[in-house]
């Protein structure tokens, strides 16, 4: 039950925070571009790297802060940094093509089974 409730509270937490700071960025950078989102993903992909160094390094974390930290809250802050940490962590065990297709599945595919639900959603 304490796993859940880590996950809500940082999950809560995240998802407020990526809301503000987004805002915030495009209050002040304009919306011809998503800098929100962006900025957000690579802060998320920072954090992440620092969080998993100290865990796994530095052996600061626990695995219940690490539960609250980097999927509670990372996660609902963005998901990028979980796509991007999953993806370092296969490099490192040596599964580069498999890195590099996660990464081509995720994007490349990602953006025309978006275009598919687009059109899709169009024709119900």
């Amino acid at each position: 039950m304490i796993k859940i409730l880590l996950l809500c509270v940082g999950g809560a937490f995240g998802t407020v925070s990526r809301s503000l700071l987004s805002t915030m960025i495009l209050k002040s950078a304009g919306s011809d571009f998503p800098y929100g989102t962006m900025i957000v993903n690579l802060l998320g992909c920072f954090i992440v790297g620092v969080l998993a160094n100290l865990s796994e390094v530095k052996y600061c974390l626990t695995p219940n802060l690490k539960l609250l930290l980097i999927v509670g809250f990372l996660g609902a802050f963005t998901t990028f940094s979980a796509f991007i940490l999953e993806t370092a962590d296969l490099m490192k065990e040596g599964e580069t093509s498999r890195a590099f297709l996660n990464v081509f599945i995720s994007l490349i595919v990602g953006f025309f089974v978006l275009r598919l639900g687009v059109l899709f959603g169009k024709n119900i």
